[in-house]
């Protein structure tokens, strides 16, 4: 009796898991390759950092039905592109181009990068103090002597 619990249990967590997959039919096998390249360097808008080919989100699905449309239209790849970018900005590209806007992200980390450096040598090169040796009278040596003493 138990063994068909234990079945029925993991029957039914499987088939919950299951998800919707695309199934396209492409008219060449370059048009499928362009929409594999496509779907893999365009970014899950939803997910954050996944890329449409691996993203289960309806949103997602959605764009993968959108770029197969527009392919079966003949769009070029840059068409496609541009047409995402225009609708969801430059953050559904993995790679977005350099621009004006984008300097910081593509040279920010070298330029932190590079001040971290200068600062860790300026630290290093800066010379220690040369300390001066103390030199004591003969009263406080005397003090000295009678606090150690009492210790």
């Amino acid at each position: 009796m138990k063994y068909l619990i234990l079945i029925m249990l993991f029957t039914f967590t499987f088939s919950a898991q299951a998800w919707e997959t695309d199934t396209y039919v492409f008219n060449d096998e370059v048009t499928e390759i362009r929409y594999k390249s496509l779907v893999k360097e365009l970014r899950c808008p939803k997910c954050q950092n996944q890329n449409l080919a691996d993203s289960n989100s309806p949103i997602a699905a959605d764009l993968r039905r959108e770029v197969f449309e527009l392919l079966e239209q003949g769009k070029s790849d840059g068409e496609i592109v541009d047409f995402m970018v225009k609708r969801y900005g430059e953050f559904v590209l993995y790679r977005p181009k350099v621009s004006g806007l984008t300097y910081v992200l593509w040279f920010g980390p070298a330029l932190l990068l590079l001040v971290g450096v200068v600062v860790v040598v300026q630290i290093l090169r800066k010379k220690p103090v040369k300390k001066e040796a103390v030199v004591l009278s003969e009263e406080q040596k005397d003090k000295l002597a009678q606090i150690l003493k009492d210790k």
